[in-house]
């Protein structure tokens, strides 16, 4: 029988040997667990044991691959010393010769030998260490798992798992070494990924279950059962926050299992970064929310969504709610968090940013599964279709309250640029239109749909057609002179874009513009263009009134064309007249910006038609009645043979027609915006011009004297209708203002100059006549 060993002196027990009798024993009851503690102690050395033996021949494995390499690594240096020792002992023996022998042939293949021992070496030696290197980490896994190591809670478990993390990071320095220089070592690469792969993922899960079991310790998540409806908007001063509670032990544990995630997050970052360098247009740095931070939320969550399962006919108070714990923790975020994250070197990481982001996706998550589809079964039921629509409006409306104030939460901080689309998706609500782009579509419809009801009943009202906008801040509206219909048009237009700027993706926001806005300014134009054609219908715009009417259109078409093109001149807009589309648009989808002419280029192609072609038809329906009151007068071929009557400066038949021509464009001159007018008067007088030369210049009339005259007279008093808006009006009038100064040439001087063609044409200031309509107008010419 064995002698029973005396035990140890207590004097020779190590610290952590203290503590592990120190949490076995606290009492004499525990006494009785010795023969079990023996037992999971006799199997745990067993497992120990077999683990060093299986490390001892992986070691005996490495040193024997390791001496395989020197002796090739010998074998070669041998030989290249064999090599050089025939090299010394030839050197006598024709030394030009073998000199040149040496140089061409045998010192190339000698430093390619040279190199590849160098390369063998340093591949031997790379192998080595990072074989050293995975199996400390292997090791450092499989301590971590330990169960009494864990149980203990010692700092001992701690380290282990720092030391295994602290190898992860310069085993990845090394492969990220490898992988620049030698990039023909991929299967080595390889090789250690797959190993360190298996390591992190025995270590990543169980890092993230201490994680939430010292949350649980610390009491998270807060305590929400005492929220009540009138407490969800105010920030209450007694807010328990259990992070800024810890102390001692504690705070450091936890500290400590916050660094290990950030650390393991970013060492993930860093594998990927080096795993998909090598693909060109690859997003090699790619943003992962922060473990830590979504292991804070997702109990939040779990305990916010007991109360939202009471709210889903108030999602007001659901969206309160979110706001009220994004804001009342985001704090402890910047003053407790930010450190750690800083100190395991996570670049570009803010934790406030990440906390709201976090919060901004749990809400998203539950509006799609839970709240949007109610309010899509409620729109396809007739009897709930109109409820549901506003329904839907003031949720939207509550969405992009939310996005506001969550995002100044996040640009307090001063680290985030909200202008970028890729952090506006993070923390914003609306993010849940990228995936469901048709309940984007619902929305813009029923966005649509409320606009033009209310737009319609304004158009419908007279008097904002006949009232102007009296805006002095507004220099265009004095410009324009457009009613006041034309300014409700652009609030609703304003309302419209001002809540597409809230969706957080360019493409979306195109696609929500051309649906809710386009339409909106369609049919005002159609309203336009249904006014001018009633008052065309019933008198062909002969009535003063009609004239107004049609002049106000035109006003306000230009108006709200004018306004559209400044606002494309924005930055907003601009971005949409980039292209950019959304993945699944580049697949064949409708594509909804036009980068050529801008979000709203079809509009402004119509409103500029539209404008045109009722301009034209001004000027026609004035040269129509002028053309009637001038028949007389043009049918009287006579006149221009008699003698002219010296007490009348302008002919008795034109007197009225020129009284009919001054009071119209008075009328539109009043009424229309002074750039359409001058577009009106100028065409009007190109017509006049075409209309006289042709009916009295190329009509085979004789004139004399006393006729050249009395027509000279008759076209200075036109002119003058005209001369209140140019200086020269007589310019705008060439055919009829070139053809009195053949009239009035000698008939010396007309001979002589004819004979010389054109040229002699040019040379008097006649441009706009051809040669044979020259010839013809001095053939009517009768000297006396």
């Amino acid at each position: 029988m064995d002698a029973i060993k005396p035990l140890p002196q207590v004097s020779s027990f190590s610290a952590s040997v203290f503590t592990f009798l120190d949490d076995r024993f606290r009492d004499a009851t525990d006494l009785s667990q010795s023969p079990s503690l023996v037992s999971e102690l006799q199997t745990e050395i067993s497992e120990l044991n077999q683990r060093l033996a299986e490390l001892n021949r992986q070691l005996e494995s490495g040193l024997a691959s390791y001496a395989s390499f020197s002796d090739r690594i010998g074998g070669l240096l041998i030989g290249v010393n064999a090599k050089l020792a025939d090299l010394s002992s030839d050197g006598g023996k024709d030394d030009e010769e073998t000199t040149e022998h040496v140089a061409g042939e045998e010192l190339p293949s000698l430093a390619k030998e040279v190199a590849q021992v160098e390369s063998v070496r340093a591949y031997a030696e790379t192998a080595l260490k990072l074989d050293t290197l995975v199996g400390d980490i292997e090791d450092a896994v499989m301590s971590s798992l330990n169960k009494n190591l864990r149980a203990s809670r010692s700092s001992g478990f701690e380290e282990v798992r720092l030391h295994a993390i602290k190898t992860l990071q310069k085993t990845e320095e090394i492969l990220s070494l490898v992988a620049k220089r030698h990039p023909r070592w991929g299967r080595l690469v390889s090789a250690v990924d797959h190993r360190v792969d298996r390591a992190l993922a025995m270590l990543r899960p169980q890092a993230i279950a201490d994680y939430r079991a010292l949350l649980t310790s610390l009491g998270w998540p807060p305590q929400l059962s005492n929220l009540t409806s009138s407490s969800l908007d105010s920030k209450s001063d007694d807010v328990q926050n259990p992070l800024f509670n810890m102390e001692g032990n504690l705070k450091s544990q936890y500290c400590g299992n916050f660094h290990a995630l950030c650390s393991l997050q970013g060492l993930q970052l860093q594998r990927k970064s080096r795993q998909l360098g090598s693909h060109k247009g690859e997003s090699v740095l790619f943003h992962q929310p922060l473990w830590a931070i979504e292991e804070l939320v997702n109990p939040l969550t779990v305990a916010s969504q007991r109360h939202f399962t009471k709210w889903s006919e108030k999602p007001e108070f659901i969206f309160a709610l979110v706001y009220k714990i994004t804001r009342d923790y985001v704090d402890s975020m910047d003053e407790l968090l930010q450190p750690l994250v800083d100190k395991a070197k996570l670049a570009g990481y803010s934790c406030r940013e990440e906390w709201v982001s976090a919060m901004v996706s749990s809400l998203s998550l539950y509006l799609v599964k839970e709240i949007f589809p109610i309010y899509i079964g409620q729109l396809n039921e007739a009897d709930l279709s109109s409820e549901a629509k506003v329904s839907w409006l003031h949720l939207i409306d509550l969405m992009i309250s939310f996005d506001k104030r969550v995002q100044s939460l996040v640009s307090q901080s001063g680290i985030l640029s909200l202008q970028e689309d890729g952090n506006l998706l993070r923390i914003s609500s609306l993010s849940v239109f990228c995936d469901r782009p048709d309940w984007l579509d619902i929305w813009a419809e029923i966005e649509l749909d409320e606009r033009l009801v209310k737009l319609k009943a304004e158009m419908d009202n007279d008097r904002n057609w006949t009232v102007k906008v009296q805006d002095e801040l507004i220099s265009t509206s004095n410009v324009y002179r457009p009613p006041i219909v034309s300014s409700i048009l652009l609030q609703h237009l304003s309302s419209i874009i001002e809540r597409s700027k809230s969706v957080p993706a360019i493409y979306l926001r195109a696609r929500f513009l051309r649906l809710a806005a386009s339409p909106t300014i369609q049919k005002f134009l159609d309203s336009l263009l249904l006014r001018c054609q009633e008052a065309e219908g019933l008198t062909a715009l002969t009535e003063n009134n009609d004239l107004i009417k049609v002049s106000n259109s035109i006003n306000a078409g230009h108006y709200i064309e004018s306004v559209l093109e400044e606002w494309c001149e924005d930055v907003f807009f601009l971005e949409m007249g980039t292209g950019q589309d959304s993945p699944q648009e580049a697949q064949g989808l409708e594509n909804f910006t036009e980068p050529s002419e801008g979000i709203f280029g079809e509009e402004f192609e119509k409103l500029e038609k539209f404008r045109l072609e009722w301009i034209n038809k001004l000027s026609v329906v004035v040269l129509r009645g002028l053309d009637a009151r001038t028949r007389e007068y043009i049918k009287n071929r006579k006149q221009w043979q008699e003698k002219r009557d010296k007490e009348w400066t302008v002919s008795r038949a034109l007197v009225g027609a020129l009284d009919y021509l001054q009071g119209k464009t008075s009328i539109i001159e009043e009424n229309l915006n002074k750039a359409d007018f001058t577009a009106m008067w100028r065409s009007l007088a190109s017509e006049i011009d075409k209309l006289f030369f042709n009916s009295i210049l190329m009509a085979n009339v004789k004139f004399s004297d006393d006729g050249v005259e009395r027509f000279r007279e008759d076209m200075e008093v036109l002119y003058g209708v005209f001369r209140a808006w140019c200086v020269r009006p007589e310019g705008f009038f060439p055919k009829l203002s070139e053809g009195l100064t053949l009239l009035k040439m000698k008939e010396k001087q007309v001979k002589e100059g004819l004979s010389r063609g054109e040229k002699w044409l040019r040379e008097n200031g006649v441009r706009h006549l051809s040669e044979a309509e020259a010839k013809k107008i001095t053939k009517s010419r009768v000297f006396s």
